[in-house]
């Protein structure tokens, strides 16, 4: 028996956006159930993302610590970002992502896993890719505003990482997800044969 997501749409008898906000916004389903009754739904439509697991030479991988307002904290995390533009190349994207908050370039791209972040109640749909062959960003840094103006940037031994996660002191889901995946995968068949950086993504299909 294979073990893996199916995609699967149930019955919408009607639907509503109560709120609209600058990049994601709330919608309301009533969605018809398996055994006939119609349960409302709400849940954040989000445009989807993408973050990088930035690997150098010495098994470092670069983190990024920023304020998240939600949750009243200072997290560290792997450079992340939105898809801009629907239909965006996801490895457009996160190559945008890692010269913006790092100011750094990879040679090597492969797809290191997808997710979605709370199913339950957001479509977020983010594809998390890592990233070899580093080396400094040609050009102007990036000018940050906002939260990013007080980022704090270091690279940090993988094996360091995977111990924050596991003691609970570290907490951002794609920093969580990216490390414990890069473990994994080099526990199986290596991070050689990962997919390739232009994979599909049914999640969020895109023309390369």
């Amino acid at each position: 028996m294979t073990i893996r997501d199916t995609a699967e749409e149930w019955e919408i008898r009607a639907t509503e956006t109560p709120f609209t906000g600058n990049k994601t916004s709330v919608r309301t389903d009533d969605v018809v159930m398996p055994d006939g009754s119609v349960a409302r739904r709400d849940y954040q439509v989000h445009p989807g993302s993408v973050a990088v697991l930035a690997l150098d030479d010495e098994d470092r991988v670069i983190v990024l610590r920023q304020y998240r307002h939600p949750v009243r904290q200072k997290l560290w995390e792997i450079p992340a970002g939105l898809l801009d533009v629907p239909g965006e190349n996801p490895l457009h994207a996160a190559q945008r992502e890692l010269y913006e908050e790092a100011h750094v370039k990879a040679e090597d791209w492969r797809v290191l896993t997808d997710v979605y972040t709370t199913p339950g109640g957001c479509d977020e749909a983010v594809r998390i890719f890592l990233a070899r062959g580093l080396s400094e960003a040609e050009g102007d840094r990036f000018q940050v505003e906002h939260e990013e103006a007080d980022m704090e940037l270091r690279r940090v031994p993988v094996e360091d990482l995977v111990r924050g996660v596991l003691a609970g002191e570290l907490h951002n889901n794609c920093l969580v997800v990216g490390v414990l995946s890069l473990v994994a995968a080099r526990g199986g068949d290596g991070l050689d044969a990962l997919r390739p950086a232009e994979a599909a993504w049914p999640a969020r299909p895109f023309e390369s």
